[in-house]
């Protein structure tokens, strides 16, 4: 799937400012330009999110074959600002961290808008979890939501020393089958802050 050492033209060039690499897509592209995600439906049909140099959705068949694309950089429903990660639930409903655009957009399997969540700052990663969501936001905290949108519970840097942050970058979201949450972080931020032990962290389910 796509071409190799080719990216995608969408206009994106490469510069020290993620705004400036961002503003530079100018289009939507076919596969690929930095993709970011990939996900399964139910039956096997494959989802990617193609976020730092494009920015679009591409649905493949099981045996790789590309059936249709959509999204285009921009702010309205269906447009992206670097959609950073793709889920599918148990409706074969598609869930995007449209990341810059600060919301998590949610498609049918056609990629036809539902609807979007905005509680949300900067959201990396989202995980569906039958009734339950649960979304990394790069503003440093987790959010939990029932798949209704309503907000259950929030953490992230409160009540921590400031020089000893709970998180710094969280990039990844997972829950196991007894519902313990593990979230990953970038290892060396661009700030260079060292995650080291804390790279991924596990958070026990309270009963």
């Amino acid at each position: 799937m796509g071409t190799k050492d080719k990216p995608s033209d969408t206009g994106h060039r490469e510069a020290p400012d993620l705004w400036e690499r961002i503003a530079s897509i100018k289009r939507g592209g076919p596969p690929f330009n930095r993709p970011t995600g990939v996900a399964l439906s139910s039956t096997g049909e494959i989802y990617v999110s193609d976020g730092y140099g494009n920015a679009r959705i591409h649905k493949f068949s099981q045996d790789g074959k590309l059936l249709f694309s959509w999204g285009e950089p921009g702010p309205a429903p269906g447009q992206f600002r670097l959609p950073h990660s793709i889920r599918i639930d148990k409706q074969d409903r598609v869930w995007v961290t449209d990341r810059e655009n600060s919301r998590i957009q949610i498609f049918s399997d056609k990629g036809e808008f539902l609807t979007q969540w905005t509680d949300v700052i900067r959201p990396t990663d989202v995980f569906v979890d039958d009734e339950i969501v649960y979304v990394s936001e790069l503003c440093k905290r987790i959010s939990v939501f029932t798949t209704e949108g309503k907000l259950l519970a929030r953490w992230g840097n409160e009540n921590h020393d400031v020089n000893d942050p709970l998180f710094v970058a969280p990039h990844v979201i997972a829950i196991d089958s007894r519902g313990d949450l593990y979230v990953g972080e970038v290892a060396m931020t661009h700030s260079k802050i060292d995650r080291g032990s804390r790279t991924i962290q596990k958070f026990t389910r309270k009963n």
